[in-house]
């Protein structure tokens, strides 16, 4: 793969206060509003071009229509992403027509949201319209990873990124005692040549302040069973703010020695320009 020069974050969120005109439905840990201007002014300060904005589930459930408004103001930015509804009646009209809107790069399922078996119709029928509309599918799924291996088996054709390391993180201090338990689980995953795997929130998993030396040894575990070409940088922002500021996550893997220049610029924007087919203008 050709070097690319471009700093993409896979994993950003966007939002506006709690207020009567947009409600909130839950919380997501973070500042009160970061609107896309402001996320743009964080990303530009420390060099960062572009990211994927995946609207909060937490928030905004199923409803984008946030996301859809900062792209419009930022639409060089920003590459959209939305969780679907695995009970909708409308399930391949809904993927279509959101693969069909302007900046769309993805689709969403959170495991996280119910418990599933690996036949469940609404999860196939999502990753078999994410497929034929040609967007890969942004799965969260710390503690179901044989359930998403099972799915991703079952959709060979679907391209499927793993969210934040396929592991449970934390939203406040301090990181798990053993925040990579899981690893067996997450590296078996890449068995699959169509799971590629989001390295976002690595930085909170550490119990070392910056630049959080101690994530390394697992972090590499999973570059040599994916590979960088299936490996994608992000910081999670804003659920990470209690933990780190956005640039402690994006120098974290500027100043390490454990990445050559190459990786570097695979793993932080290379891989993704080439999974979701998209990099900022």
């Amino acid at each position: 793969m050709a070097i690319q020069t471009l700093t993409i974050d896979s994993q950003v969120h966007s939002y506006e206060r709690n207020s009567p005109a947009r409600p909130w439905r839950g919380h997501l840990q973070g500042p009160d509003e970061v609107t896309g201007d402001q996320m743009v002014a964080a990303m530009d300060a420390v060099g960062v071009d572009g990211a994927l904005l995946v609207s909060p589930f937490s928030m905004y459930g199923y409803d984008a229509s946030y996301a859809k408004q900062v792209y419009a103001a930022h639409p060089g930015k920003f590459g959209l992403i939305r969780p679907f509804d695995w009970q909708s009646d409308t399930i391949a009209d809904d993927v279509a027509d959101w693969a069909a809107a302007p900046g769309v790069v993805g689709a969403r399922i959170m495991l996280t949201a119910g418990e599933f078996e690996s036949d469940d119709p609404g999860l196939n029928q999502i990753l078999a319209a994410s497929a034929k509309a040609g967007i890969p599918v942004n799965i969260m799924a710390s503690g179901k990873l044989p359930l998403l291996r099972d799915l991703a088996r079952r959709n060979p054709e679907t391209q499927i990124v793993i969210d934040h390391l396929g592991l449970t993180q934390p939203f406040v201090p301090p990181a798990p005692p053993e925040p990579f338990a899981d690893l067996a689980n997450v590296i078996s995953l890449a068995e699959s040549d169509n799971v590629a795997i989001k390295i976002s929130g690595a930085c909170t998993l550490s119990h070392q302040p910056f630049p959080y030396t101690d994530i390394w040894d697992s972090l590499t575990k999973i570059f040599d069973a994916f590979g960088f070409d299936r490996c994608l940088w992000g910081t999670d922002w804003t659920r990470a703010v209690e933990l780190l500021n956005y640039e402690q996550g994006v120098e974290a893997f500027r100043v390490t020695d454990q990445l050559s220049d190459s990786e570097r610029s695979i793993l932080m924007g290379g891989s993704l320009a080439k999974i979701y087919k998209w990099s900022p203008k």
